[in-house]
């Protein structure tokens, strides 16, 4: 699952080792996290104030050409970020779309240290927002058809395609939603319409409209069936100029791709709560049952009612109680003939009877 944290995890961790490592640290280090991303941490003994920084990162969409896989934009964007510290490589490593060199020297000491570095681990989040927002300020060069742009396939996991229109006078993201088990299309379907409902009052009229349908939209008209093949319908937001302006733009963009993550988040939070409330019910009943059937049985001490949470213990603790119960009855039953009948079953039951020569024998 996707991480709700620009920075990433891993690397933060491990850039944050090398610089408060207390010798110079020898390192060779691939790490590779969620979307077939990939991070190639190199550093020397010899030269310990350079770390070389290397990030590959597969595009959203291919119908976007970039030229060689990362905009110009996205290079600006990269060299803004402490130039004085992060020194982008060019050509990059062979396999990899960016190389960047950090020189830990120039860090300062601190808690400082710890935000600079935490941006420099988000550098690959920032980099797929840069591709969004590039595709949706250039979407208005493709083809339109019936006052719509064509829809763009936007791929953040393989599994999890979504799609965004460019319209007029606003921007639809799709979200085609699939679940493998069917408790899970339960949650998130009834988690998509009471989004709806929530985002339709007048309390949230600025958020981006939320709209839930479990049939294909009108604007993914003409896609290929296996992205329009769902078992949890499909969610679209509409996203108008306002939510894209100043430092809404990057914050919109970043929703966008974790929405997924978000909707399996809460999906696994709300199972895991209702088995919680499952599991605390059965338990008030099996106590229930267990004390009805004490009473029946006899006197039971505090101990024994006390540990009856537990169902393993309440199944054999029953079963206990009915075979004495029917032993019982059933001895009382055999008192009642007026004919002996020989039961071997119960010799061990019966008092043990010592006869005279056994008696002197011993003496």
């Amino acid at each position: 699952m996707a991480c709700f944290d620009r920075a990433s995890p891993a690397l933060k961790e491990t850039l944050l080792k090398i610089y408060r490592a207390k010798k110079p640290t020898e390192m060779d280090q691939h790490l590779f996290e969620f979307g077939a991303v990939e991070y190639h941490i190199k550093c020397s003994a010899s030269d310990p104030q350079y770390v070389h920084l290397s990030i590959s990162t597969p595009l959203l969409s291919q119908e976007v050409s970039l030229a060689q896989g990362i905009s110009q934009g996205t290079v600006q964007m990269i060299k803004g970020i402490h130039s004085d510290m992060v020194e982008l490589i060019e050509p990059a490593t062979e396999g990899y779309q960016l190389t960047l060199r950090l020189n830990f020297d120039k860090i300062p000491q601190g808690k400082e240290s710890s935000k600079i570095i935490t941006e420099i681990a988000g550098i690959q989040a920032a980099i797929l927002s840069c591709q969004l927002k590039e595709m949706l300020s250039n979407v208005a060069s493709q083809d339109t058809s019936q006052g719509m742009y064509k829809p763009i396939k936007l791929v953040y996991h393989p599994r999890e395609p979504f799609f965004v229109v460019k319209q007029p006078k606003k921007t639809t993201a799709v979200f085609p939603m699939r679940f493998q088990e069917n408790t899970d299309v339960i949650i998130a379907t009834a988690f998509f319409q009471e989004l709806m409902d929530v985002g339709s009052s007048e309390a949230w009229a600025k958020v981006p409209l939320c709209t839930w349908s479990p049939i294909p939209p009108p604007e993914l008209r003409g896609e290929q069936m296996e992205d329009l093949s769902t078992n949890c319908g499909f969610v679209s937001f509409d996203i108008l100029p306002h939510h894209v302006k100043g430092k809404r733009l990057d914050k919109t963009v970043w929703n966008l791709l974790n929405f997924y993550a978000f909707v399996k988040c809460h999906v696994k939070c709300t199972r895991g709560f209702i088995q919680r409330r499952m599991r605390k019910r059965l338990d008030n009943l099996v106590k229930i049952l267990h004390m009805a059937s004490s009473e029946e049985g006899g006197h039971v001490d505090d101990a024994q009612v006390a540990g009856c949470g537990c169902i393993k213990s309440f199944v054999s603790v029953s079963k206990t109680n009915t075979l004495r119960r029917k032993c019982r009855n059933f001895t009382k039953k055999v008192k009642r003939m007026h004919f002996p009948i020989k039961i071997h079953g119960f010799r061990r039951f019966r008092p043990a009877v010592v006869n005279r020569s056994q008696v002197l024998f011993c003496i």
